[in-house]
């Protein structure tokens, strides 16, 4: 069925509360008192870019607003085994009423306005304009996403919503500053065109043949009132001082963290260069410090789906972790090991916390070159040696990690000796740098390496680590127009010898607050701190890890026009790593 739900909002300022369109599939016998828990996705995806790998759209039948294909496997896999599933377009998008918002405190409200209306405290509406209950639902509520999606169930969290009970975030934002900035460095796809914010801001509501004229002159009326919010939240997202500012604020769902009262099974990829994994780092370590239920897998993918590369494993677990949380059966899943991380290509490892318990924090002092060696990395610092590079605006990764012993002005480069044992890398890197910029600003760039041989998951290849083969595995049950079968990937690989493992940027006029830079003073020595991403990483028997530190990265960020000079005063720089089994892996340098 298709319902209506009551939001809070009126948008387009027509004195009506914007409604929500919500598709609904569950169990016949719920017709005669069965009442079942809520799966729950909302999406602005619905209608272009799909769902899924095969990128499903909510396709209807002619003359028929109903779908008769709903997007992703939870219906028919779900449905069938007593629950009922929700897909609901997010405002501004497809048949929902209002303005796409990117985030902001009216999505995460949307949410809360369904999970009410399952709850029996909200209102929703018929096509017809007749209210409508849902009777049939227990009000337990379970919500899951991709991407965006996964980033609104976060933010649905962070309200502490009764009658949410879970959350399955896939790839999903923590906080809209970081996926679009960090520490003041905005990145390349940032509010470039085409990005995720312009291609889904210009929607408007599709014409629903079976709600009339009013709605068609409805659908013009607000397409003016959205195209000048768009127009506002694009100048408010594209600010030239890059500074947290009250926009932002409004879609931070970590400042809520402690409101979060459902319990949470995090899946990202530790290579998604889309949802950087600072978001999923941050996310967890805020529920952590507030003893939210919690469960992850990280994967060695971008920004994929488990479904499209653990499929067997992930349906069997998201059933049996919605059976726990929704259905209250207690079925052992919490006393498991709560982390599954992917060492190798398709070898799964458990553990029982994240960060590695074992890790401790190993502090390695930047050293100087020798002779055309790079320099080195110890855990004693240099006597008072410097070195110097200057920004290039249009250096590629590839050219700062490329060519161990040739010396480029761009880098500087820093690694150990060959590691004695393997050693393991679980957490984020931090890196204090004490030096000298010519300019009043410059961007600065800190690239983890692993410089070694060896085969590993093409996560930068262009289906990002998988790649389809051909045939299809079912999961659930069809119908003559929605079938349960989806096409299977597999991994891709390649053997390359090295691997950037993580990164971090830092804009120095960002160095003490990103609520408000300031400039530098040329040739005055500062203190300049930053953060690799969080990772978890095995550097092999005879590999190298080092560090890179450069100005401009090319390849994810936008330049930095001024080409600073940088003078590094190495003996009072370094980075700390948590590591594990660093005593016995390191050489001394």
């Amino acid at each position: 069925e298709t319902i209506y739900v009551q939001s809070k909002f009126d948008q387009d300022v027509d004195g009506d509360l914007d409604l929500l369109a919500t598709d609904i599939i569950r169990p016949k016998e719920t017709e005669d008192g069965l009442k079942v828990p809520v799966i729950y996705e909302m999406s602005p995806y619905y209608q272009v870019l799909g769902r899924g790998n095969e990128s499903e759209t909510k396709e209807a039948e002619d003359g028929d607003f109903q779908p008769s294909v709903y997007p992703l496997f939870y219906d028919n896999y779900f449905v069938p085994r007593g629950y009922a599933v929700v897909l609901q377009d997010a405002r501004g998008t497809r048949n929902s009423e209002g303005c796409m918002v990117l985030g902001a405190d009216e999505e995460e409200q949307d949410g809360v306005a369904t999970i009410d209306w399952l709850n029996g405290r909200g209102k929703a509406f018929r096509a017809d304009g007749t209210e409508v209950k849902a009777d049939w639902s227990t009000g337990k509520v379970g919500m899951i996403g991709k991407s965006y999606d996964g980033s609104i169930a976060n933010g649905v969290a962070s309200t502490g919503v009764d009658g949410l009970e879970t959350i399955v975030p896939i790839g999903g934002i923590s906080r809209w500053y970081d996926y679009h900035l960090n520490r003041g460095v905005q990145y390349v796809n940032a509010y470039e065109t085409p990005s995720l914010f312009t291609f889904v801001i210009d929607q408007t509501p599709a014409d629903d043949p079976q709600r009339g004229q009013d709605w068609v002159e409805a659908t013009f009326a607000e397409a003016t009132v959205c195209s000048a919010s768009g127009s506002e939240i694009s100048a408010s997202a594209a600010d030239p001082q890059a500074d947290y500012n009250e926009f932002w604020d409004a879609r931070d769902y970590l400042k809520d963290a402690k409101k979060v009262k459902a319990s949470v099974f995090v899946n990202h990829g530790l290579n998604d260069w889309n949802v950087k994994p600072n978001n999923f780092v941050q996310w967890w370590n805020a529920l952590a410090k507030n003893g939210v239920p919690r469960k992850m897998w990280l994967a060695q993918t971008g920004h994929v789906d488990p479904f499209d590369f653990r499929r067997k494993k992930f349906v069997n677990t998201l059933h049996r972790w919605y059976d726990y949380w929704l259905h209250d059966i207690n079925n052992g899943i919490m006393k498991e090991p709560q982390v599954d991380i992917e060492r190798g290509v398709g070898n799964w490892k458990t553990y029982g916390t994240w960060p590695a318990a074992k890790a401790r924090s190993v502090r390695l002092f930047l050293r100087e070159k020798k002779g055309r060696k790079p320099g080195g990395l110890a855990f004693a610092p240099a006597e008072s040696d410097t070195q110097s590079y200057s920004d290039d605006p249009n250096q590629e990764e590839s050219e700062m990690v490329s060519g161990r012993f040739v010396e480029k002005p761009s880098r500087l480069l820093f690694e150990t000796r060959k590691l004695k044992r393997s050693m393991r890398l679980s957490g984020t890197v931090k890196v204090k740098l004490r030096a000298t910029v010519d300019q009043v600003d410059t961007n600065f760039t800190a690239l983890l390496v692993d410089y070694g041989k060896a085969t590993r998951v093409d996560h930068e290849g262009s289906g990002e680590g998988v790649s389809a083969t051909g045939k299809e595995t079912c999961f659930g049950k069809s119908t003559p127009e929605d079938d349960a079968c989806y096409g299977s990937l597999r991994r891709t690989i390649a053997e390359e010898p090295y691997e950037i493992v993580s990164r971090g940027w830092l804009d120095a006029r960002h160095r003490k607050s990103l609520r408000q830079g300031e400039l530098l003073t040329p040739g005055e020595t500062y203190n300049f701190r930053w953060t690799i991403f969080g990772e978890d990483y095995f550097f092999k028997k005879g590999h190298r890890l080092a560090i890179v530190i450069a100005g401009s990265d090319a390849t994810w960020t936008i330049s930095d026009p001024e080409a600073a000079g940088v003078e590094v005063a190495l003996a009072k720089s370094f980075v700390k790593l948590p590591l594990v089994g660093a005593k016995r892996a390191l050489r001394p340098y």
